[in-house]
This record gives structure tokens, sequence and C-alpha cells, in this order.
């Protein structure tokens, strides 16, 4: 019950946000090319994000 409350990390929230981009991206493609290279874009770009986040916190 205390995990309803648990705030979420940063990785956390960009690992959904990268997931829902992702999904979303999949089901332009079939309806609007250019509208799911976008969103594919922005997701890759969430994906560099997150990868640098998690190599610093691993780092440390």
């Amino acid at each position: 019950m205390n995990g309803w409350f648990r705030h979420k990390e940063k990785i956390e929230i960009l690992q959904e946000r990268f997931i829902y981009l992702m999904r979303k991206s999949y089901e332009l493609a079939l309806r609007d090319k250019e509208k799911s290279d976008k969103t594919n874009e922005e997701a890759c770009s969430i994906k560099k994000e997150l990868n640098k986040l998690r190599t610093e916190h691993y780092s440390h």
C-alpha cells in the first residue's frame, strides 16, 4: 500500500514515457508515417537521456 504514494524517480518517469511513445509510434505507423517518425525520434531522445542517467546512477 505504501507503493501507491511512492514518489517516482526520474528514470522511472522517463521509462514510462519511452514505452508510451514507442507504442504510439507503432500505432501511428499504420496510418501516418511522418507522425510515427516524429514520435519515434522523440522516443529515441528520451532513450539517450535514460542511458545517460543510468550510467550516472550506476557509476556512483
